[in-house]
């Protein structure tokens, strides 16, 4: 079984800046390919925020280009996303995703895998 655990939200004022983290473990685990963060705001739909492959290559939605840093450590399982100059648009719940390689056994297997969800709160 794989769990991934967020870190990393709050309340910050617009200007400042969040690191979020997002930690995958499991005993069948054997490496993450791309991860990507995503949010939620009250009455609208998951939105991509940003991907990084296993290589580190890296996209961005156009709203967060130039503020938010997608970043990895492959030996510590852990996926952040730098957000700075926050705006109040920017408050949403957000989820970090990960394609994650399970060899429980003698089978490979790749899923998607979900966080909790983390609040960022932007206030004006």
């Amino acid at each position: 079984q794989v769990q991934l655990v967020e870190s990393g939200g709050g309340l910050v004022q617009a200007g400042g800046s969040l690191r979020l983290s997002c930690a995958a473990s499991g005993r069948s685990m054997f490496r993450i390919n791309a991860a990507g963060w995503y949010r939620q705001a009250p009455g609208k739909q998951r939105e991509l925020v940003a991907t990084i492959t296993r290589g580190g290559a890296t996209d961005y939605a156009d709203s967060v280009k130039g503020r938010f840093t997608i970043s990895r450590d492959n030996a510590k399982n852990t996926v952040y996303l730098q957000m700075n100059s926050l705006k109040p648009e920017d408050t949403a719940v957000y989820y970090c995703n990960m394609a994650i390689v399970t060899v429980p056994s003698t089978q490979v297997y790749v899923n998607d895998y979900w966080g909790q969800g983390t609040q960022v709160t932007v206030s004006s």
